[in-house]
This record gives C-alpha cells, structure tokens and sequence, in this order.
C-alpha cells in the first residue's frame, strides 16, 4: 500500500487523559501496531512544533481515525 492510499487506523482519543503527550502516545502506538511507523515519527514530529492543541488534534485527525474509548474492541 502506498501512502497516499495509507488506511487510518481508528485510534481511541475520546474519553482518554486530554494531555497532549498522552493524545500523541496513543495515536502512536496505534500507527506503529498497524505498520505505519514512519507516519507515527512524521506526525509527532508535527505536533511537537505545532502552535496550538487544536492544531495539534488536526494533525493527529490527518493520521488516525478519532473514535471513542468505548467504541473500540481490544482485539
């Protein structure tokens, strides 16, 4: 799969500790669990220099699908 058709893992956002660097941590473990490691550096490296936390959250919406704690099956 190429980048550009790259599927979006959904990753539990909603529901969870708010902080930045937790948000960050799981959107990454989430794109590492599904091989995208590569993204996973790309967008904390985004974020990190991003100017706000709502830009922040748009970057990590770019790279996952933001769902709710409650609606993801521990697989």
């Amino acid at each position: 799969m190429d980048n550009n058709a790259r599927k979006k893992p959904n990753c539990p956002l909603i529901g969870a500790d708010g902080n930045i660097f937790n948000l960050v941590g799981i959107a990454s473990r989430t794109l590492r669990r599904n091989g995208q490691n590569e993204q996973a550096k790309e967008m904390q490296s985004r974020v990190f220099s991003s100017g706000s936390y709502d830009e922040a959250l748009c970057i990590i919406g770019e790279y996952v699908n933001i769902v709710s704690v409650d609606d993801v099956d521990d697989d």
